[in-house]
């Protein structure tokens, strides 16, 4: 893959489903002080635009500075997944908002598809039998004008190529234990990997751990 400058995801938990103005506002101090911190491109989890309008979301990721953001197809009130032709007109409405303001937002649109599959098991469909699903709502986010599409817990290197392959944008992929390594994914022609809030429960994980070793030496030590 071409060398490209590194770009920083701000990421930030929130509850699924939420759309409290007042958790956006908060997401997008904190994004703003990243953006303001670093001399990188900076791009923001946007969930599913906390139901915001199209122009409100996009004056919130400007004001914060952000370079680009992800908003995805899921539909967490319903728990199920949006229409794709309803969430490309979503899509369409926040790429005219944001040129109807002069900003070059970069749209990652997030394919959920996958997710049952990498949360709880599929029900029997493998990864390769959800892929033309997958690559309908892909061509579907690209024609509204997102810039990159992100089939969120697609790691199944047969399943994942099939998707680069026939996708007619740039494929962004989670960076999960499970899937195939940075070089295999450049091999494979992945564009862009994320990691979420892996790094951050991976370094959680590993200062619990610590944490775990120094109590159980504490209680070995010589009381007086």
């Amino acid at each position: 893959m071409t060398r490209q400058r590194p770009i920083i995801a701000a990421y930030r938990p929130i509850a699924a489903g939420s759309c409290s103005p007042v958790l956006v506002g908060a997401d997008g101090a904190a994004a703003a002080r990243i953006t303001r911190s670093v001399g990188v491109p900076v791009t923001v989890d946007a969930e599913a635009g906390y139901g915001m309008t199209a122009a409100e979301l996009v004056a919130e990721l400007k004001g914060m500075g952000a370079a680009g953001c992800n908003l995805e197809d899921s539909n967490h009130a319903a728990q199920t997944l949006r229409d794709p032709v309803q969430q490309a007109a979503w899509l369409r409405d926040v790429r005219q908002a944001a040129s109807d303001q002069g900003y070059r937002l970069v749209i990652n649109a997030r394919i959920d598809v996958f997710v049952p599959s990498l949360v709880s098991g599929s029900g029997g469909r493998t990864q390769g039998e959800l892929v033309p699903e997958a690559l309908r709502r892909a061509r579907a986010y690209l024609d509204a004008g997102a810039d990159c599409v992100f089939p969120i817990g697609l790691w199944e290197a047969g399943a994942l190529a099939a998707f680069v392959s026939k996708c007619p944008g740039p494929v962004n992929v989670l960076g999960i234990r499970q899937a195939p390594s940075l070089a295999e994914l450049a091999e494979l022609g992945v564009a862009r990997v994320s990691y979420g809030g892996l790094l951050h429960r991976g370094v959680m994980e590993q200062f619990s751990r610590a944490l775990a070793s120094l109590t159980a030496e504490r209680e070995h030590l010589p009381t007086s």
